[in-house]
């Protein structure tokens, strides 16, 4: 701990808890109240496979229009731009105000900055209200929200894993689109629970850092044919 730096500190909406940023002597860290770390910046190999893998499943990706939840350190949307087209448009919904602007300080560094690509839009506020009020707007939806269907910061991002979450993200869908959802381990209720909304899915599990040490789960989805 002697040797982070605290850079920034935010309240986490609707909770007691808070998030904060330190600096390390090569790395970036976010933690959760009580010291948990949640992310950091030399293991991302899951959250670009979350913003690209999705992408790379569209027939157009020139046009396309994507959908994250969750801005986290930035990887996952970079990772997004870089598997889409000059015409495309990336929708990042990100709770947490102060989180938006650590990524446009130094910790964007990390992530090639992608929140400076034109082609990124920022919408500073909860996942869930956009994907209610946007019918047939995305064909790439990837959330990154919380630590998954087993959440830790806020018990009303539960939602977005119910059976009614998931409906409306069917909803906020377009014909022939992909849903992805970044989760830090399995989960086979919550994989029935996409099976039996009427989705496809496919589990793939992605190394944190490297091929070799924690693994994370991320879920692609469309509808059945």
């Amino acid at each position: 701990m002697r040797h982070w730096t605290l850079l920034g500190e935010a309240p986490i909406p609707g909770t007691e808890k808070s998030l904060s940023l330190y600096q390390g002597k090569d790395d970036f860290f976010i933690k959760l109240t009580g010291g948990q770390e949640l992310m950091n910046t030399r293991k991302h190999g899951s959250e670009d496979a979350l913003g690209a893998l999705p992408c790379k499943r569209l027939k157009n990706r020139n046009e396309a229009r994507v959908l994250i939840g969750g801005l986290g350190m930035g990887f996952t949307l970079a990772a997004a731009l870089d598997a889409l087209g000059p015409r495309a448009e990336v929708t990042v919904a990100e709770l947490i105000p102060e989180v938006v602007e650590w990524n446009r300080g130094p910790l964007g560094e990390r992530s090639g900055r992608p929140l400076d690509d034109l082609r990124t839009r920022i919408y500073v506020g909860d996942v869930g209200k956009l994907l209610r009020r946007s019918p047939a707007s995305f064909d790439v939806i990837a959330l990154d929200v919380d630590n998954g269907p087993e959440g830790l910061t806020r018990d009303s991002n539960d939602w977005l894993y119910s059976f009614a979450g998931i409906a409306a993200t069917q909803r906020a869908s377009r014909p022939g689109g992909v849903i992805a959802y970044w989760s830090a381990g399995p989960d086979r209720d919550f994989e029935d629970s996409l099976r039996r909304c009427g989705l496809q899915v496919e589990e793939v599990r992605v190394y944190a850092h490297g091929n070799k040490g924690a693994r994370h789960t991320i879920w692609l989805a469309s509808e059945s044919a």
